[in-house]
């Protein structure tokens, strides 16, 4: 429905009735306590915004359809803590976006610059929320917005701040993140920064297309079975006994820009007939990530958008790419979600995107 003309005149007395944000607290199992905002756009999508873990989205719905990959953990409460080892692994939800870093991404490592956790803490960490706005039917302004500041920050260590909006249009199925971080301390601190998006069934299922344009390698480690010559790792795959516990495999994508400079990938279901495309841009998180773990009853796949692989802080420092913020410098990122279903949209976003190049 087309609300621009503002068809509700005079038929409606709250937004609500067509979408809006709506913020409540769970009161059961792990996520006891946990802030939430549910968000509706009023065209079938509708996602839940988890404030206390960085204003992370983990359900998310287009009609009846899920979109998201919700783990076993489900939405748990932040422990700040649980930043060792594979410790993040404890309250890991899923969901639509997870943030990775602000300092740190990849696995678990320890140097002479510190002991770092699986992904850093801050998708552990509780946002400040600062505005919230809700549409305006009687003014015709159908633009709503979710903003806060989740810190990442230790006494006479980093400052970092990674101030989030989260925005949208009534009546448009589209989701858009505008992230800042920002150092706040008075050292140089250093900055990685990924967004682990994780799609789930029905959207992801069987014969589902994994949509991305750029030269790709096998990241350090895979068995090589579905990132090789000759296999179509485009393709979503079946549950596989051989992903049973941690089997994985991923391929780190240099991401091919548009005129723009616009970088576009998703995952298209035919037998749904609806596609999710998310656009980030290169100069902002150069490298993306595609991560396939199919197994049975943990069935995912991830699109990774970030300033680097999720390979490591000490890699990055040894490659001499690690990002470092002076004081009071601060870095802008942008994602924007969108649903495609008609087959014009459908066909223009199958087509820039098919094809790639393995280095």
């Amino acid at each position: 429905m087309d609300l621009k003309n503002k068809p509700w005149h005079d038929k409606v007395s709250h937004y609500s009735q067509i979408g809006g944000i709506e913020t409540s607290v769970l009161d059961n199992g792990a996520g006891r306590g946990t802030r939430i905002a549910w968000i509706n756009t009023g065209t079938g999508l509708r996602y839940k915004v988890v404030i206390d873990r960085a204003m992370d989205i983990v359900d998310a719905f287009y009609q009846q359809y899920s979109l998201a990959w919700i783990s076993h953990n489900g939405v748990t409460a932040p422990r700040y803590s649980l930043n060792k080892g594979l410790d993040w692994l404890q309250t890991f939800g899923g969901g639509l976006v997870t943030t990775c870093g602000l300092s740190h991404v990849g696995g678990p490592e320890s140097d002479e610059y510190g002991e770092r956790g699986l992904h850093g803490p801050i998708s552990n960490s509780p946002a400040e929320i600062i505005t919230i706005q809700q549409p305006d039917l009687r003014t015709g302004d159908l633009h709503m917005s979710i903003s806060g500041l989740i810190r990442q920050t230790s006494v006479l260590g980093d400052q970092l701040i990674l101030k989030r909006t989260i925005s949208g249009t009534l009546g448009e199925a589209s989701i858009r993140i505008q992230d800042e971080v920002i150092n706040e301390g008075n050292t140089v601190a250093p900055h990685m920064l990924l967004y682990h998006l994780n799609f789930g069934w029905p959207l992801v299922n069987e014969g589902a297309e994994i949509c991305w344009k750029g030269s790709w390698q096998p990241r350090a480690g895979n068995p090589d079975i579905i990132f090789r010559e000759g296999n179509n790792y485009k393709v979503c795959s079946a549950p596989l006994d051989s992903h049973s516990g941690g089997s994985e495999e991923a391929a780190i994508i240099d991401p091919e820009a548009d005129a723009s400079g616009w970088c576009t990938c998703g995952v298209y279901n035919p037998e749904l007939q609806i596609a999710l495309s998310v656009r980030f841009k290169k100069a902002q998180l150069p490298v993306l990530t595609n991560w396939q773990h199919w197994g049975k009853g943990e069935y995912v796949m991830g699109l990774e958008p970030g300033t680097h692989p999720p390979t490591g802080q000490a890699k990055a420092r040894r490659e001499g790419n690690l990002i470092y913020l002076q004081p009071g410098e601060r870095r802008q990122y942008e994602l924007q979600f969108g649903i495609l279903n008609t087959p014009d949209a459908i066909r223009q976003f199958r087509t820039a995107l098919s094809s790639t190049t393995h280095n």
